[in-house]
């Protein structure tokens, strides 16, 4: 190593660490806005879903072929292209009069960041040598965690003075700052033997996210056992065992299925996808529950969330490398699924009357568990892919993250929005007064003293059922990736998958 690359290293991560901040901040940012958005927009809680959920489903569908893209033609030049992406979508957003361009438009944004997460990651494992990797990963774990939580109170804190606008204008600072960083001093760094881009395999992915996702957030209006819903569930379900053939026959599969016999990919996949399940439906009920039933201000209300991002970033990169080095990756992931799971547990006893001393006592655990699960998990994740394929590993870490998110948005805010008009009492209620409050619990905030009582008990009883729900699927991860991992070694990297004949990747 020359005298000279120390000093690159120190100039490429933080570049690349404010293009990653920068996608995955504005996944959360929006939440603050939802109840001024349904007010403004006169969206529905299933529009707000769809406005928070449009750019995480774009971003998780097209992550694998962004991932292919970097590799392909260089991944500076695809974190520049997708910065530019990004940043006009968010001009266009913040001219928005409705939900549905907004939806669209928050489309464009999740094409921009399939770009950009990546070619991040990916940019990472290319230039650090393997003795510095494992620390620059952990940063790189740890500001993809926080980064969520910083967005909602730099947004909060627009929030407080401006309309919610002023979040897509961020969007374009943030970009453009991040885009003059890329072009000082990120290297560019390709694979010249990569195979050719699997359209078809991308194309397929993209309808069965759409259609699964799609189903679930309109599941509380169509009905669960609807035949929408059921039809599509099953349309998703015939698109993925479509993408496993077709990647199983493709001569260069975007996603080689085979990859999943390797316990350290499945288990490591597994963990991030629940993670981000429970995390991303933690911020969107959450950010609202502090608004509409606490009644606090957005600055307020992502403030209250700091202690979690103060417990994640150490246990992200300092604490979970060294415990994974001492006691293997198997007991970290686990522990900190586990304390995952006893947050969500806690946050399932919130109501109107509870104090911040609750929430606090699940933010502590929740942040420190997240990043004892993260960072192993992502190390295990792109230990396995040799250097030609670490644009395709990035984007399957990003993928598991990402789909994590947007199936945590669609599933608990489903579950939610059930249980919020189930429990919604409004008997001698106008008729279209009582259609407006079910569709939005922030619209019937403003519909008068009892209906507004009403929709704050209702949402906080749907929030003990979605939460107990991600505090349910977090335990069986947390046993599964035990199971997973029975017999690997204590420490070290994950054996690499091209070292493993029956797989071809």
């Amino acid at each position: 190593m020359s005298a000279d690359e120390p000093a690159v290293h120190r100039a490429v991560l933080p570049a690349v660490m404010l293009s990653l901040a920068t996608v995955v901040s504005a996944v959360a940012s929006l939440n603050t806005a939802l109840p001024s958005l349904a007010r403004d927009l006169r969206a529905t809680q299933t529009e707000l879903a769809w406005i928070i959920d449009a750019y995480a489903l774009v971003f998780a569908a097209l992550l694998l072929l962004g991932g292919a893209i970097g590799d392909r033609y260089g991944r500076r030049r695809v974190l520049v292209a997708g910065l530019l992406i990004f940043g006009a979508g968010s001009a266009a957003a913040a001219f928005a009069s409705d939900p549905a361009r907004l939806v669209a438009m928050r489309g464009v944004l999740g094409v921009g960041a399939a770009l950009v997460m990546p070619a991040t990651l990916s940019t990472i494992t290319a230039t650090f040598p393997v003795r510095q990797r494992a620390r620059a990963v952990g940063a790189w774990a740890g500001v993809a965690g926080a980064s969520a939580i910083f967005g909602l109170l730099i947004s909060g804190s627009l929030l407080e003075f401006w309309s919610w606008e002023s979040v897509f204008w961020m969007n374009v600072v943030l970009a453009a700052v991040a885009l003059a960083a890329t072009l000082a001093v990120v290297p560019e760094s390709a694979e010249p033997d990569v195979p050719r881009l699997d359209v078809t395999g991308a194309l397929i992915t993209v309808g069965c996210l759409g259609t699964g996702v799609y189903s679930i957030i309109e599941a509380p209006h169509a009905g669960w056992t609807s035949a929408r819903t059921l039809g599509g569930f099953a349309l998703a379900i015939v698109l993925l065992a479509a993408f496993v053939r077709w990647e199983l026959r493709s001569p260069n599969p975007l996603l080689d299925p085979r990859l999943f016999r390797v316990p350290a990919f499945s288990a490591a996949t597994l963990s991030i996808t629940v993670q981000f399940f429970a995390f991303f439906g933690f911020v969107f009920i959450v950010l609202q529950y502090l608004q509409i039933v606490k009644g606090h201000g957005p600055l307020l209300a992502a403030a209250s969330l700091l202690p979690m991002a103060a417990a994640l970033m150490p246990s992200a990169r300092t604490i979970a490398p060294r415990l994974a080095a001492r006691l293997g990756h198997r007991r970290v992931v686990t522990a900190g699924l586990l304390l995952v799971s006893a947050a969500m547990a806690t946050l399932s006893f919130l109501d109107a009357d509870s104090s911040y001393r609750l929430l606090l006592a699940a933010l502590i655990p929740l942040g420190a568990g997240m990043g004892l699960a993260m960072t192993p998990a992502t190390a295990a994740i792109t230990d396995v892919l040799p250097p030609a394929e670490q644009g395709v590993g990035s984007a399957v870490n990003d993928l598991a993250r990402e789909l994590g998110g947007a199936l945590g948005i669609a599933v608990l805010g489903s579950v939610l929005q059930s249980a919020y008009r189930a429990d919604l009492d409004l008997a001698g209620v106008p008729a279209r007064v009582a259609e407006r409050a079910e569709s939005s619990p922030a619209v019937a905030a403003h519909l008068g003293p009892r209906v507004a009582e009403q929709a704050r008990d209702a949402f906080a009883a749907g929030l003990g059922t979605a939460f107990t729900y991600a505090a349910i699927a977090l335990a069986v991860t947390a046993v599964l990736v035990a199971i997973m991992l029975r017999g690997r070694p204590a420490g070290g990297p994950s054996e690499p998958a091209a070292a493993d004949k029956s797989i071809s990747v």
